[in-house]
C-alpha cells in the first residue's frame, strides 16, 4: 500500500467538486473553509466548487480539475468539497498515471467513495473517508472533526466511540452539532478484537461498482489476504431491503471472503417496505459466514463520525456497547 506524504502547518489543501457544488451553502461553506485555515492549512479552490448545482460541472471537467489538483506542486492533499449523487460519472476521465506519479491523500464522504474506492483498491494507494470540506461549517468543532485534522497531520490518535449522537440533523445550528442521543454498539455475532486491512464507503454507491471496470475489489483482496479485510459500510438512504440485496450481491461476488469483521454505520434515512430492520438484514445476509458485524457505529453521515483510511491496517475493538478504531501505515 502507497501512503502519500502527510501534511503540516502551512500545507496547501486543494478543494474540488467530485460531485456537487457548494453553491445553495455558501455561508455555510465559507466558515468551514475559515475552520481549515484555523488549523493550520491554506486552501485552494478549483473553479468548479462555488458552483449551484447538484453536479459542479461534467465528468470530464471534474477530472481534469481533479488532475490539475494531483500535478500541482504547490498542492499537497486533495479534499472533496461536497458530497452528491454522480461522482460516478467522472470516472472513465480519471488521469491515472498522473495519481500514481504524484500519489497525493484524496479525502471525502459519501458520493466520492467511487473515486476514493477506486484509487485504493486499483491504483494501490491510501485514502480518506469520513469528512468534506464543506463539513467544517461549525463555530465549535466537534472533536471528530478535531482528529480529522490530526489525520492529515500523521497523528493518527486512537479513536474511541462518542458518547451521544445527534439524532436529528435539522437540530444543528451554527454553534455545532446537537449531541442528544446515547452511542450503542451493537454487536450482532459477538464481541469484535481484530486487526486486518480496512476499505469500504457509502454502500449506497458501492453498489454501483461491482463488476465494472473501476472495480478493485479482487485485486485488494488478493493482494493483502494475509492481513485479513475490514469492511466498513455507510449506509445514507438504501432502505433495510435494498441493503440487505446489496450484502447478498457482494457475498456472492466474493467480496467477503477473508473477512475479519463487518463494522456497518448509523442510517442517515432509514426506511423499509416490509418492517425489516436492519439488523435483520445484517444477520440474514452474513449468516454462517462466521464473521463478526458491528451496526452502529460512529462511521459515516451520523455525526459525529470517525475518520478512516482506506487500505491502512486497522485494530477494531468493540464491546458493551462501546468500541474504537486505530490504525498504522504498514
Amino acid at each position: 500500500m502507497k501512503y502519500p506524504k502527510m501534511l503540516s502547518n502551512g500545507s496547501t489543501i486543494g478543494v474540488t467538486a467530485l460531485s456537487a457544488g457548494v453553491g445553495k451553502k455558501l455561508d455555510e461553506f465559507e466558515l468551514s473553509i475559515k475552520k481549515i485555515k484555523e488549523n493550520g492549512f491554506n486552501v485552494f479552490e478549483t473553479e468548479n466548487v462555488r458552483v449551484n448545482n447538484l453536479v459542479s460541472s461534467s465528468g470530464e471537467e471534474r477530472a481534469k480539475q481533479l488532475n490539475d489538483l494531483i500535478i500541482d506542486e504547490n498542492i499537497d492533499m486533495v479534499m472533496c468539497a461536497a458530497g452528491g449523487d454522480l461522482c460516478y460519472e467522472m470516472l472513465p476521465y480519471i488521469n491515472t498515471e498522473n495519481i500514481l506519479k504524484n500519489p497525493k491523500w484524496i479525502m471525502g464522504a459519501s458520493d466520492p467513495t467511487s473515486v476514493l474506492y477506486y484509487v485504493t483498491t486499483k491504483l494501490d494507494i491510501a485514502t480518506m473517508y469520513g469528512h468534506n470540506a464543506g463539513g467544517y461549517d461549525a463555530k465549535n468543532l466537534d472533536k471528530s472533526n478535531l482528529i480529522s485534522f490530526d489525520y492529515l497531520k500523521g497523528n493518527l490518535v486512537k479513536q474511541d466511540s462518542y458518547p451521544f449522537y445527534e439524532s436529528d440533523k435539522k437540530s444543528r445550528t451554527v454553534e455545532g452539532y446537537k449531541l442528544d442521543t446515547e452511542v450503542v454498539y451493537e454487536n450482532l455475532f459477538g464481541e469484535v478484537d481484530v486487526e486486518g486491512r480496512i476499505i469500504g464507503g457509502c454502500v449506497d454507491v458501492l453498489k454501483d461498482v461491482i463488476g465494472t471496470k473501476f472495480d478493485g475489489t479482487k485485486e485488494f483482496l488478493k493482494r493483502y489476504s494475509n492481513d485479513g479485510i475490514i469492511w466498513y459500510f455507510d449506509i445514507f438512504a438504501l432502505t433495510s431491503e435494498d441493503f440487505y440485496r446489496t450484502m447478498l450481491q457482494f457475498r456472492e461476488a466474493g467480496w467477503f471472503d477473508n473477512t475479519k469483521a463487518i463494522l456497518v454505520g448509523r442510517v442517515m434515512y432509514p426506511n423499509s417496505y416490509i418492517d425489516m430492520s436492519y439488523q435483520e438484514a445484517l444477520t440474514k445476509a452474513f449468516d454462517g459466514l462466521n464473521i463478526p458485524v458491528v451496526f452502529n457505529m460512529d462511521i459515516g453521515h451520523v455525526v459525529p463520525k470517525m475518520t478512516i483510511i482506506n487500505g491502512a491496517i486497522c485494530h477494531v475493538v468493540s464491546k458493551d456497547g462501546k468500541g474504537s478504531l486505530e490504525f498504522e501505515l504498514r
